[in-house]
């Protein structure tokens, strides 16, 4: 992915505190021109040789959860409630919460070996045109649809959500293969811009739009908006432009709801640097460039980076139900397809095409 077609944008330098709710101003037409018509393993196992028992030095080492998190098994909280029901081990020895381990300790997950150290290439990023209907979870007592399956395999890992959109919600959603780069990604102190299209039943006087913008007082804390926009509508069907800058469980719906008006349908257009891509349909998923990710991950700083065991892992297919990509030019050529495509769906399609960085 050439870094003109890249979906995502370079991070603005930070705003002072009292700019940060000033509205944002963007050409939206590019990314969504008719909301109406808004178109529908094994690798890290490890020989199982003897290792000497040791403990890291209290200063030394790197916490074991945080290792584990970011390595793409799960969240800290998951891998610490792990580590307490003996699951993991260090040195053939059970591991503590809290423990730190060293370059060449020997972890085991459920009796599997794994390699926290090696991985030196970045993570990677997936972008996901969440359809509406869909849950953002792997298990449903009521047996709905998530998005994990419409995903590529990876193999030796998985992949996490970077926020959530709610079941009647559709638009962009971020998956990564790091934990660490997840948690910077949804941590407030980032001011991750989100950006939704909402069309709502009737249209927004002045005093209404004043009010988001200044903030209304939720059941869970006041919230506002960072910028509001008409962005057109026919009738009673009203559409709005609206940026925010945190993921509470469906706030702007809230927000709305606060002055009086319904939501009908609400669409994530974008999320920190990165775009919904226009031509990116529903259900499909799109796989950034290594070398955007690498940018990505250098602006957020250290709490980003870290090892992962699943970094620099081949996706398995790259189509939803997991068909397997061609892995060579020549065999993209063969299929009639040009260069390996990257993106999920329709095999003979071209790359959707992002608007140029800001």
């Amino acid at each position: 992915m050439s870094r003109k077609n890249s979906p995502i944008r370079p991070p603005a330098a930070k705003k002072p505190a009292a700019a940060r709710r000033a509205p944002v101003r963007t050409e939206h037409a590019e990314v969504v021109e008719d909301f109406d018509d808004f178109d529908d393993a094994d690798s890290y196992v490890l020989e199982d040789d003897a290792a000497p028992q040791r403990k890291a030095p209290a200063a030394a080492g790197e916490r074991l959860q945080k290792l584990l998190a970011q390595s793409g098994l799960g969240g800290r909280r998951e891998m610490d409630a792990w580590i307490s029901e003996g699951r993991v081990q260090v040195n053939g020895q059970p591991a503590t919460v809290g423990q730190r381990v060293l370059p060449g300790d020997r972890v085991k997950v459920n009796g599997r070996l794994v390699n926290l150290h090696g991985a030196t290439r970045a993570p990677q990023v997936l972008l996901y045109h969440k359809p509406e209907g869909e849950i953002v979870s792997r298990s449903d007592p009521a047996g709905r649809p998530n998005v994990f399956s419409n995903l590529p395999r990876v193999r030796g890992g998985k992949w996490i959500a970077v926020g959530r959109l709610d079941f009647n919600t559709s638009g962009l959603l971020l998956f990564t293969t790091s934990g660490a780069l997840a948690n910077a990604l949804m941590h407030p102190r980032n001011e991750m811009i989100r950006e939704y299209a909402v069309r709502v039943l009737g249209p927004l006087d002045d005093e209404a739009k004043d009010k988001l913008k200044k903030g209304v007082e939720l059941e869970d804390g006041p919230a506002a908006l960072a910028s509001i926009e008409e962005a057109g509508g026919e009738g009673a069907n009203q559409w709005y432009r609206v940026t925010i800058f945190e993921g509470r469980n469906r706030e702007v719906r809230r927000l709305f709801e606060a002055v009086g008006r319904t939501v009908s349908r609400l669409i994530r257009v974008r999320y920190g640097p990165f775009y919904l891509p226009p031509r990116l349909k529903r259900g499909q998923s799109l796989q950034v460039d290594e070398k955007d990710v690498e940018r990505l991950v250098k602006s957020l700083g250290a709490e980003a980076e870290g090892p992962s065991r699943n970094v620099g892992q081949k996706v398995r297919g790259a189509r939803p139900g997991g068909k397997a990509a061609p892995r060579s030019r020549g065999q993209a050529r063969s299929q009639g397809l040009g260069a390996a495509p990257r993106r999920s769906g329709d095999a003979g399609k071209t790359r959707p095409k992002a608007k140029k960085p800001l």
